[in-house]
């Protein structure tokens, strides 16, 4: 039978009210509606950790983006920015190899741990959870990000919020959250690669 992680996170949530959670974000509009709806629950920081957007100009736009979020988000909610190096030579490090896969195969889940994992790390700062905004993407396999997340519990030793936030509408949610905040939304999930393939696509 397939996991809902949805109701296992809620459940998590309710039993764990007034924690904190180190929350991996890949930008601004894949988080606008994550931190919202943990807020709820937990104290939310944060952590902009994305060594694979390419190039680094779309990187600090979104990191920007990201930023004026949280600026935002400060006045009502319990919410907190960590940031990170950019460190894009370590990703490409890491999927040397795997360039020409297809979105979604083993170069983006190389991709996932490498930032999870970072995540990890940090959350060994006195946080009780790490997690990520990944799962509201309809474009992003919550099973395997989750497969990922635990198997860095196990590794790491901080708990991994389990999640989908696709569920209750979320990504839609998001879309509109958003366009409200007049949010930057990226065409592209970040790395040049893919960027590429998008190109492509449309024979430029």
């Amino acid at each position: 039978m397939k996991t809902n992680y949805d109701i296992e996170m809620l459940k998590i949530l309710e039993e764990n009210r007034g924690k904190s959670i180190l929350l991996h974000s890949c930008c601004g509009p894949c988080s606008i509606y994550v931190i919202r709806e943990l807020s709820n629950y937990l104290k939310v920081t944060v952590l902009y950790y994305n060594p694979n957007i390419e190039p680094k100009e779309e990187y600090i736009k979104r990191k920007k983006e990201q930023i004026r979020l949280i600026e935002a988000y400060k006045k009502t909610m319990d919410v907190s920015f960590l940031d990170c190096d950019y460190e894009n030579e370590i990703y490409e490090e890491k999927i040397k190899g795997f360039e020409q896969e297809k979105e979604g195969g083993a170069r983006c889940n190389i991709c996932f741990r490498l930032r999870l994992l970072k995540t990890a790390i940090f959350a060994k700062n006195g946080y009780d959870f790490f997690g990520t905004t990944l799962t509201v993407s309809p474009h992003k396999n919550a099973t395997i990000i989750n497969a990922i997340g635990l198997s860095i519990e196990k590794e790491i030793g901080v708990p991994f919020l389990v999640s989908d936030f696709k569920k209750r509408e979320g990504y839609k949610k998001s879309i509109l959250y958003a366009k409200e905040f007049s949010l930057y939304r990226q065409d592209y999930c970040g790395c040049r690669y893919a960027n590429e393939n998008i190109l492509k696509k449309e024979g430029l």
